[in-house]
């Protein structure tokens, strides 16, 4: 969903597969997860956030990095946040629903074997939601640990709520990268039963945004200036990556050079554990080369702002 609406926000020329035809592409990838984009020289490519980043390099129209460089670090520091922690709202409100998770296992079913009978595709279904519930504690989305993913799911959705009514972008009035990513994951828990009924109930201007962000293809906006890229919104979901993300992020670097098999912290009143993930060294490292390479000249407003959201000692190196 991400990578379908930064396309279409990018008028960028796509086929949208799924079924079958995104079966036979997942072989085409060394690590089968979605989403994956076919290029037009016929090679294949995965992991979203590098994959912005390349579409960035070929097409320079309609960018969602801002120019702004305080901004573009933000922007990916949010996108990150979006991609490695708010995915964690998705599995957890998704599979530790006993109800709800047999339902969506059934869509996801329906929509990957486009057919078949009702039979083997029911089959299928609990074949998959017993596989993804069996995940639950790889990915830390444990009945144990959902308080601290509630209470932070809950504060994204509050954040966004206030904003959306004045405005759908944060860093003016177009889409950055920050925007497509926590769409993606927030678009399925506005889909998945549970959730859904929660953010209609308790959030229903970010659901209806989800809608908006869906398709921004005739959005026509600019960035905002230097002096007032940073509204209410960035600030809200800022103060969350600083006390949970960036922290998570940093316990599981550490604990992985210690060499240990789990992480663990304390956020926001709640404990936390999961086992440690490699692939998050080289996010936290990805955050801190983007922060680095920003101009010094550039880096007053942007220090305070890191500061006063306790994500600066987190994003320097030093860290």
């Amino acid at each position: 969903m991400k990578m379908r609406a930064l396309l279409r926000y990018r008028r960028l020329p796509h086929i949208w597969a799924h079924g079958k035809s995104a079966a036979a592409a997942r072989k085409q990838v060394k690590v089968p997860v979605i989403p994956i984009l076919e290029m037009p020289d016929g090679t294949f490519r995965n992991d979203s956030t590098p994959l912005i980043y390349e579409l960035e390099a070929i097409h320079q129209a309609r960018s969602v990095v801002p120019v702004d460089p305080a901004a573009a670090f933000l922007a990916h520091l949010l996108e990150d946040f979006a991609d490695e922690w708010m995915t964690k709202a998705m599995f957890a409100y998704r599979w530790l629903d006993p109800v709800g998770s047999v339902q969506v296992s059934r869509w996801l079913s329906f929509d990957a074997l486009e057919g078949g009978g009702l039979q083997q595709s029911q089959a299928h279904a609990e074949a998959f939601r017993k596989r993804q519930v069996d995940r639950i504690g790889l990915v830390g989305c444990t009945p144990g640990n959902f308080a601290l993913i509630e209470a932070t799911t809950r504060g994204v959705l509050a954040a966004l709520e206030a904003h959306v009514v004045d405005g759908t972008c944060f860093f003016g009035d177009r889409p950055s990268l920050a925007e497509f990513a926590l769409f993606g994951q927030i678009s399925q828990l506005g889909t998945d039963p549970a959730s859904q009924k929660m953010m209609q109930g308790d959030y229903p201007y970010t659901y209806r945004w989800l809608l908006h962000m869906d398709d921004m293809s005739g959005c026509e906006g600019d960035w905002h200036g230097p002096a007032d890229f940073t509204p209410q919104v960035v600030e809200r979901l800022l103060a969350i990556v600083g006390e949970v993300y960036l922290p998570f992020l940093v316990s599981n670097s550490r604990a992985i050079l210690a060499g240990s098999e789990e992480l663990s912290l304390s956020a926001m009143g709640c404990t936390y554990t999961q086992p440690v993930f490699r692939y998050q060294m080289k996010c936290l490292a990805e955050i801190r080369r983007h922060y680095a390479k920003i101009p010094a000249s550039e880096k007053a407003t942007l220090t305070e702002l890191l500061q006063r959201t306790g994500c600066l000692d987190y994003v320097q190196e030093a860290a």
